[in-house]
């Protein structure tokens, strides 16, 4: 059965100006809003990033940023954001496959990093992610830094 929604990955200068509102207000809206942290969305990094969305007749329903092997030798996920009115159907789980699935096509054989919020390593896990740090606070939300092996099938 094919999936409610389409997918797109481009980058920022490829974004019309609605397109990226509905983007940063969906991040705005679930990083400093509902929970409830100020921090600096706009941190300068989307503009080397790839930005995965599931959309649904034009409607965002999910958003993620890809980035390519850094320093570290691994590609990264970041900014996984699933729109409130839409949670509880998988979304996040279909995202993170996708985005999974983009970075090794896109940087075959390389790990790939994230940092979790704490509260979701059982979700990450799930995705074949594993601790690679202590808990520590991120704008004052406790996270965990994860990697995924390059040899792993998605589960």
């Amino acid at each position: 059965m094919a999936p409610a929604y389409d997918i797109d990955v481009r980058s920022l200068q490829d974004f019309s100006a609605v397109d990226l509102y509905a983007m940063l207000k969906l991040r705005g809206d679930v990083f400093v809003v509902e929970q409830a942290c100020a921090y600096a969305d706009l941190d300068g990094k989307d503009i080397e990033a790839l930005h995965l969305r599931l959309l649904s007749a034009g409607e965002l329903l999910a958003c993620a940023r890809l980035f390519a092997p850094g320093a570290s030798g691994g590609a990264r996920i970041g900014r996984v954001a699933v729109s409130p009115d839409h949670r509880g159907k998988k979304l996040g789980e279909a995202l993170m496959r996708t985005a999974i699935a983009e970075c090794e096509r896109r940087f075959p054989g390389r790990v790939i990093e994230i940092s979790a919020q704490s509260y979701l390593l059982g979700f990450y896990r799930a995705l074949g992610f594993e601790p690679v740090s202590q808990e520590y606070l991120e704008d004052g939300i406790a996270h965990v830094d994860m990697v995924r092996p390059s040899d792993m099938a998605c589960r």
